[in-house]
């Protein structure tokens, strides 16, 4: 391959990578072309992005970006995907995809400029999305609030319970007798 079309290459896989920074190496050689199609059809309904990549020329612009995490997992055929709304929802993605066809093989990735296991790509994928973190996050922040005002209204109900029930015994007992 010539300098010039290696440029091309790297040029192309850069400006699709744009600013992404978590990246999951895959190995989907041994699929055949009818899942591989499903497989990247699917994921774009996702945001995520699949690329077929030479390992060396990725290795080159992976470094250059500050990315050589990656470099251990660009062994063999490989494919880059990226997106998604957070590592999480990639990984959750990808995982579920490895389960439904076998021939999919997660090798590692990068999270973050750090390198991540195939493991660690299994252990991503069952945390709680940032939206389901954000929630709990509201909830554990409303929740003394909540509780608060819960116990003042409960108290409160109780106590201006007890001084309308005084209050409506005193108005039905006759007056004092002068």
């Amino acid at each position: 391959m010539s300098k010039t079309i290696k440029s091309m290459i790297m040029k192309e896989f850069s400006s699709r990578l744009g600013d992404a920074r978590d990246l999951l190496v895959l190995d989907s050689s041994k699929m055949d072309a009818i899942s591989t199609n499903k497989l990247r059809l699917e994921l774009k309904k996702s945001n995520i992005r699949a690329m077929v990549v030479p390992n060396a020329l990725t290795k080159r612009l992976l470094t250059d970006m500050g990315l050589s995490a990656l470099n251990p997992y660009l062994v063999g055929p490989s494919t880059v995907v990226w997106g998604g709304q957070d590592i999480v929802a990639l990984s959750k993605e990808i995982t579920k995809w490895a389960k439904q066809i076998e021939e999919l093989e997660i090798k590692g990735g990068a999270v973050e400029g750090r390198s991540v296991s195939p493991a660690d790509v299994e252990a991503l994928s069952k945390s709680p999305s940032r939206e389901e973190l954000l929630g709990k996050i509201v909830g554990i922040m409303l929740s003394p609030a909540s509780n608060i005002a819960g116990a003042l209204l409960g108290a409160g109900g109780t106590l201006c319970g007890a001084i309308k029930a005084k209050a409506e015994k005193e108005e039905e007992a006759p007056p004092p007798a002068a």
